[in-house]
């Protein structure tokens, strides 16, 4: 029992002493915890740290944050963050967005200029913005850029502007860049001679080009683009601009495998626009040499234009109707386009689609990808489709008003079977009640 006793007091004695020594510690830890919170050094932090933070700060706060001492203010002011900007030019009078100070504007211009790789313009669709966007290029005459991208957020206020005040100052950017890989002016007066200035300064380079809706360009024009830039990967245009021509120099042993093909083809006029027929042995030869190549069509046309579409093979992967189409042409569509990837009908009218939509499915090996809006089908004949399609089918949007109950299938019924083919639960797409 003593011996008991004597180790108890033994045991009382040294968690005493850890007990001393755990609370010297934690009053150690706690003077040093309070001396951080209390004078924080942040302007000694390691200019990279600074930066990486930085490179996560929205535009105004990154500039509030430089004012916070003369070492922030440095790395504000460092090339990593000004290689990508956006410069936003919208007007009080037309546009809620906010824009980009001027001040601001005037120091990139002054001090960053030579630092700007990735630019776009996102313009209201005030004349003034678009003016204020063409100031910009024009002084960007000791700029390298790699991509160059020209947005008008309404309607293309680009081409308010006279022709001759966008061209100089866009060929401010092709001279002085040389290294351009990515180009995007939808909606501008860019015309053949400034393509041509392009080519010359930046065919080694062109990756990509996107130019639909530029008017001044022929297909002359985008001809000297294909038969000068071999690098060139993707291609987005419209289709009075597309030829055999155009579609042969792509297809050239000294080009490079185009990657992505985008055509809009779009009636400015109803009834009074004429659409030329693009050779069959031409898009055989595209296809040959860019076998994996995405050709993305857009049609916004009226029902009497489509005559010189789809009336042999076409190697469209991705299709989409702005209008309404009639059952003739999506008839032509199961018929002639074997490598469709994706089909989106906005409307077609009364008649059910069944035929052509098990034709689709018939044909279409690699459809993965179907929207239907303002159109009909019958339950059976869209179980029929799905059951054929089967899990390949990633993505079906189809409005509850296109499905027609028939003596198979209830609307109760057929998201049940639907699901079943799919491998997936499936739902149609309901109207919004607001």
């Amino acid at each position: 029992m003593k011996r008991g006793r004597k180790n108890s007091k033994a045991s009382d004695h040294l968690s005493d002493e850890e007990n001393t020594t755990g609370d010297k510690k934690r009053k150690t830890a706690d003077q040093g915890c309070a001396q951080v919170l209390q004078s924080p050094d942040w302007g000694n932090l390691i200019p990279d740290i600074v930066l990486q933070v930085f490179q996560y700060l929205p535009l105004l706060d990154r500039a509030h944050a430089s004012q916070v001492c003369r070492r922030w203010n440095q790395v504000f002011h460092m090339p990593e963050l000004w290689r990508c900007f956006e410069f936003e030019l919208n007007q009080p009078a037309t546009s809620y967005l906010k824009a980009t100070h001027p001040e601001l504007i005037k120091q990139i211009i002054k001090r960053h200029s030579n630092h700007l790789q990735y630019v776009s313009f996102k313009v209201d669709s005030s004349k003034e913005s678009a003016e204020a966007a063409c100031d910009i290029l024009s002084q960007l005459v000791n700029c390298s850029l790699k991509t160059l991208g020209l947005i008008s957020t309404a309607r293309p206020s680009f081409m308010d502007l006279p022709k001759s005040h966008f061209i100089s100052a866009l060929t401010v950017v092709f001279v002085n860049s040389k290294s351009l890989s990515s180009l995007k002016i939808d909606d501008t007066p860019v015309d053949d001679p400034s393509l041509k200035v392009l080519v010359a300064n930046n065919s080694d380079t062109l990756k990509l080009l996107k130019m639909s809706s530029c008017p001044h360009v022929s297909p002359a024009g985008i001809l000297c683009v294909a038969d000068q830039c071999h690098g060139l990967r993707e291609l987005a245009l419209n289709y009075h601009l597309l030829s055999d021509e155009l579609l042969l120099a792509l297809s050239s042993e000294k080009h490079v495998r185009l990657e992505h093909l985008r055509i809009d083809v779009v009636s400015e006029n109803p009834g009074q626009t004429h659409f030329h027929a693009i050779e069959k042995s031409s898009w055989d030869a595209f296809i040959r040499h860019s076998p994996k190549v995405n050709l993305v069509m857009y049609f916004f046309l009226y029902e009497e234009e489509f005559g010189p579409f789809f009336r042999y093979e076409t190697p469209v992967t991705h299709l989409y109707f702005g209008r309404s189409v009639s059952k003739d042409v999506l008839g032509r569509v199961g018929m002639t386009c074997p490598r469709l990837v994706e089909l989106v009908v906005c409307a077609n009218g009364l008649r059910p689609l069944d035929e052509e939509l098990i034709r689709i499915a018939e044909r279409c090996k690699n459809l993965s990808a179907i929207g239907l809006g303002e159109c009909e089908v019958s339950c059976s004949a869209f179980v029929e489709f799905v059951k054929m399609c089967g899990g390949r089918l990633s993505q079906l949007s189809i409005m509850e008003e296109v499905l027609i109950p028939d003596q198979k299938y209830s609307l109760e019924q057929i998201h049940w079977e639907v699901s079943k083919h799919l491998g997936r639960v499936w739902f149609p797409d309901m109207m919004p009640t607001w």
